[in-house]
């Protein structure tokens, strides 16, 4: 738990959750949402992993940022890319993620210690350690160009 909450994010949902409404108590997100094809819904509309991956990928890319600052390494152009799959577990449904991450003006071994160290400090990858399986992934010498 955080010594002081600095900030408080609130969404509300309506109508048939995943079918259903969320929106934001600013008003900045409004959105209605609709169930994957994949899982047996009409698709076409925003869902819940997305949203989730939209999150976790900007949380982790910001933590990356400011290790790589610490670190003095040039991470212009740098991305993150975050997977987010939804999948039957033993009681209902549970989440894998995958964060691609591209550093293209950083050397692959100090890379992956800057991925590694942004992964202990993200508050995502804090969040759903020991709980879902968050595989990271430098992205190759030939993506980062």
């Amino acid at each position: 738990m955080p010594q002081k909450i600095l900030y408080t994010a609130e969404a509300t949902s309506d109508g048939e959750g995943r079918n259903g409404h969320v929106a934001t108590s600013d008003g900045l997100l409004d959105l209605d949402l609709a169930i994957q094809r994949e899982l047996g819904g009409q698709g076409g509309k925003t869902n819940p992993e997305q949203l989730f991956a939209a999150g976790y990928a900007a949380c982790f890319h910001n933590s990356l940022l400011v290790v790589a600052r610490r670190a003095k390494a040039d991470v212009t152009g740098s991305t993150v890319t975050a997977e987010v799959g939804i999948g039957p577990e033993d009681v209902g449904y549970g989440l894998a993620v995958t964060l691609e991450i591209a550093l293209p003006n950083v050397e692959p071994a100090q890379a992956e210690q800057l991925i590694e160290a942004a992964h202990q400090v993200c508050p995502y990858s804090r969040a759903t350690r020991g709980n879902i399986t968050v595989d990271l992934r430098q992205l190759p010498a030939q993506a980062r160009s």
